[in-house]
């Protein structure tokens, strides 16, 4: 789980966990049971190293029960998310009027993309969980590349749906913005993809080591549009009053995605300070952060199945405004002048 201090029995498939520091095969992080943004050790280590074989292995419970959960988990998640998008999609092409900014029938409709992409690998992840990883290193990589595709382009959809208007309106402007938009989000996902690759029959996300060039960029990216990027914004949305206004107006809606998928951020910043021993690394401290880290990325992936029930509700609800089967926004905004989608 994680741990670096594993030392695998030579005439077995043993894994001992023991409170040294070590960086070996052994150390079985629980995201690599997940097959998805997870940690692994390359093998590589000192020679030097003191492996203290009388100490007291660490055994981890929390291993075996997420690999339990998580193909369930993760077969729900996609189920969900497969039925809230495609409902999303019948209600944006059947009710345009329903969606109106700041959650506008542009943004909504890339969002929904963005969900999409992000749930296509599950069921094989699923399936890679429960049998093993046997598709090779290449769909592995695309695998990561498509997720932190989608994550760093809803990232930057929900940034730029609540600093203003720029969705407003579907015209020759907002589709150059959407085209480099999701330009910009392939090309700061493409890290994810270098760092990947396939560990033992498990497709992970990090097979270098933790100071490694290309996985110091990937971390520095996911903690700024993961943790920076929102308190940037909040601070931003409690200091400009037009800001708050669109936030009254429903754009706090799509801030969904950045809620759920921030205590994840703050894991990896965790998980950099044990795995580079900038805090001390020690049994309880490992278990504690694995069950935080594990508990945190299952909240982020529920995003893709919430995601879009939230905005085909919020949609619904708007539509029903004229009958009284909602309440209108306290506060009067309205939205700009709006151009029909094309």
């Amino acid at each position: 789980m994680g741990v670096p201090g594993a030392e695998k029995d030579r005439g077995s498939q043993q894994v001992l966990l023991t409170p040294g520091i070590l960086e070996t095969q052994g150390s079985v992080d629980m995201e690599e049971i997940m097959g998805d943004l997870s940690s692994f050790y390359d093998g590589s280590y000192s020679n030097d190293t003191f492996v203290d074989y009388d100490a007291t292995p660490c055994h981890n419970r929390f291993c075996p029960l997420f690999q339990r959960v998580a193909p369930p988990f993760l077969a729900v998640t996609c189920a969900a998310a497969a039925l809230g998008t495609g409902a999303l999609l019948v209600a944006l092409a059947k009710r345009p009027q329903a969606w109106r900014w700041p959650r506008s029938r542009a943004l909504v409709s890339q969002l929904a993309l963005g969900t999409a992409l992000f749930a296509a690998p599950l069921p094989a992840l699923a399936a890679g969980v429960a049998r093993g990883w046997h598709l090779g290193t290449g769909p592995c990589r695309l695998t990561h590349l498509l997720w932190h595709w989608s994550l760093f382009a809803q990232a930057l959809l929900v940034a730029s749906g609540s600093c203003g208007t720029a969705w407003a309106r579907w015209d020759p402007r907002s589709r150059r913005l959407a085209v480099a938009l999701w330009a910009v989000a392939l090309l700061l996902a493409t890290p994810a993809a270098l760092v990947s690759g396939v560990a033992a029959d498990t497709c992970v996300r990090r097979s270098v080591d933790i100071l490694a060039p290309a996985y110091l960029l990937h971390l520095t990216l996911c903690l700024c549009l993961l943790l920076l990027l929102p308190a940037g914004l909040l601070l931003a949305a409690l200091a400009v009053p037009r800001l708050r206004a669109s936030w009254a107006a429903g754009a706090g809606l799509i801030w969904l995605f950045l809620g759920l998928w921030g205590p994840y951020g703050a894991g990896l910043a965790g998980e950099f300070l044990l795995q580079a021993r900038l805090l001390e690394p020690t049994c309880g401290s490992f278990e504690h952060f694995d069950l935080a880290l594990g508990l945190s990325e299952g909240l982020g992936v529920l995003h893709c199945g919430l995601g879009p029930l939230a905005l085909l509700l919020a949609g619904s609800c708007r539509g029903l405004l004229s009958s009284g089967g909602c309440t209108a926004q306290p506060n009067g905004a309205t939205a700009p002048h709006l151009e029909p989608w094309h």
